[in-house]
């Protein structure tokens, strides 16, 4: 490993050399990426090209996401699949606006408080057909093609129908997760029947997969449309299969499913309108902690200085202490989000960080109202300027581990962000959305596109959010290296699932290899417990507008994929 000092913004942190590059940072492991016409980032490269397929076929951004993503299903399940559920963020060139979608399901009906209670339960379990919610990522493939789409779902679906059939290479990243989950889910009924070779290991890296069950599922979708999954054959076996092993999710809970279009929120930062959903997700978190640091000047503190880190760890704790608090299914306890995110709440919340103290606990604020799993997110811009952000997820990894037999995909397991005490926002009632980890991201300036990204990874993904557009808006990177650089983790805020106890210690920062040891040992100095984590800093995708023309384009170097364009 080599130190390097970097000029300018980047002066007072010396990173680890990537690799030997004669451009860019010394972090950068690759240029950006960029095309006339269309562009298409993933965390495969196969599902890249597919989406590019679909786009140079006459297709839509939201025919090359939906492409994208029903492979990704397929390549990636450790992140991702048609059990899960689905956000996107789309931005309309014929319109000239923001739609926002949340394609969340809600808790079984016939499960109730009492039943864990019955069963002795203090939380949600993480796998097997309790923390099991309605998926709603399907229908939210449909919901976005009926608005959006210009060529039949059919065709979407094609490629990984093919894929599915004839089999792909497996990829390094996703072999390694897919490793460490077997041993995890295996007792579960149906995944090791169809998501293990020979019943025993998971795929090796360039190992060719098949899953002929889920092309036989997809295909179903492909000719008979949502209500295929909702309320036909594969709705049934879905409420034979939990029926016969003990879980509550029915045929009645899947046909009532409906997502929902939303508006997206925002809060301007340095001049850069950025777009968030609102809850039942955390993407406000990431808006929170952008009015919160807006009145620092990080420019002259520099990346990765102690400043900098120190700033960004302690923003990060006001806001997730009102996440914690406040963020739940709007139908059920609203949030008072046009509070939460206003530049007044974060002047009167910023007088509790110090340059020089940290804080123990972090209590959430009074806002008044006017009176550990994985995911895969993917970002397409098509010749129109449509631009999409999506994001998609099973929670956990590979989710519940629940599997009906012959359908080839695996439930979520989301419902294990409930909290299993009565009153709590997030408390289970029957037929309601739990918090959601997954978030998409966009970003404007003077009412026109700039920026459509998102960072997987849990609690990570607000963090992620707020880290690149200091990254580009700060700190003067490119579209790469604002994923490349590394990247804080805070970690021990207290948790809107209830699963940990509030934050008394200030919690544990975690820095990717790259930070100095001089910030490390200011820290320290200042009361911050700091430590390395490997792994949990998230996947990156992002697509700009390019001002000379076209698409600008980048990936994550932490994943397999890479983004491409033509």
């Amino acid at each position: 490993m080599r130190i390097l000092l970097c000029a300018g913004a980047l002066a007072a942190a010396p990173i680890a050399d990537a690799a030997d590059r004669i451009t860019g940072q010394p972090f950068a492991t690759r240029s950006e990426v960029y095309a006339p016409h269309a562009m298409a980032a993933t965390s495969h490269p196969l599902a890249t090209q597919i989406a590019l397929d679909a786009m140079q076929a006459g297709g839509s951004a939201v025919d090359a996401a939906i492409a994208a993503n029903a492979a990704l299903g397929l390549m990636e399940p450790t992140g991702n699949g048609i059990g899960g559920d689905l956000f996107a963020i789309v931005w309309d060139p014929a319109t000239r606006k923001l739609h926002g979608y949340n394609g969340s399901g809600r808790s079984p009906r016939a499960l109730s408080l009492a039943e864990f209670e019955r069963r002795g339960l203090t939380d949600v379990p993480s796998h097997g057909p309790l923390p099991v919610t309605v998926p709603g990522a399907v229908d939210a493939w449909f919901a976005l093609h009926e608005r959006f789409g210009k060529r039949p779902m059919a065709d979407n679906l094609a490629p990984a129908i093919r894929y599915a059939r004839e089999g792909h290479p497996v990829h390094e990243t996703i072999a390694y997760y897919w490793n460490r989950s077997v041993p995890l889910l295996s007792k579960w009924p149906g995944f090791a029947e169809q998501f293990t070779v020979d019943g025993k290991r998971a795929p090796r890296t360039g190992e060719t997969w098949k899953n002929p069950n889920l092309a036989d599922t997809l295909q179903a979708l492909a000719d008979g449309g949502r209500d295929a999954f909702y309320k036909g054959d594969i709705a049934r076996a879905i409420d034979a299969y939990f029926e016969a092993n003990g879980g509550f999710l029915s045929y009645e809970d899947l046909a009532a499913h409906t997502g929902e279009w939303v508006e997206p929120v925002s809060t301007n930062y340095r001049g850069y309108d950025v777009w968030e959903l609102p809850p039942n997700g955390q993407g406000i978190a990431a808006l929170q902690i952008l009015n919160l640091l807006e009145p620092y000047d990080l420019k002259s503190y520099g990346f990765g200085s102690p400043e900098h880190v120190h700033l960004f760890v302690e923003a990060k704790k006001l806001a997730f202490a009102d996440r914690a608090r406040w963020y739940a299914d709007p139908s059920f306890h609203p949030a008072p989000v046009a509070k939460l995110i206003s530049k007044d709440y974060a002047a009167e919340r910023g007088k509790l960080i110090s340059m020089d103290r940290v804080l123990r606990e972090a209590q959430p604020g009074t806002p008044k109202q006017l009176d550990e799993g994985d995911t895969i997110y993917l970002t397409v811009a098509d010749a129109d300027g449509m631009m999409v952000s999506l994001i998609q997820s099973n929670y956990r990894g590979m989710g519940s581990g629940m599997a009906p037999p012959g359908l080839g995909f695996i439930f979520q397991d989301r419902g294990e962000q409930f909290v299993l005490k009565p009153g709590h926002p997030n408390s289970f009632e029957p037929g309601k959305r739990p918090f959601h980890t997954i978030i998409p991201a966009f970003v404007t300036k003077d009412g026109e596109p700039w920026l459509s990204y998102g960072v997987m990874g849990g609690a990570m993904q607000p963090q992620g959010h707020a880290q690149i557009l200091l990254n580009l808006i700060d700190f003067g990177m490119n579209l790469q290296e604002a994923g490349d650089a590394p990247r804080i983790q805070h970690d021990g805020s207290t948790d809107p699932a209830g699963q940990a106890t509030a934050m008394s210690d200030g919690g544990e920062v975690d820095l990717e290899t790259g930070f100095p040891y001089a910030t490390v040992r200011e820290l320290m100095r200042m009361g911050h417990s700091v430590r390395f984590a490997h792994g949990p800093y998230g996947g990156y995708q992002a697509i700009m507008i390019n001002p000379q023309g076209g698409w600008i384009g980048a990936s994550e170097s932490r994943k397999d994929g890479h983004a491409a364009g033509y």
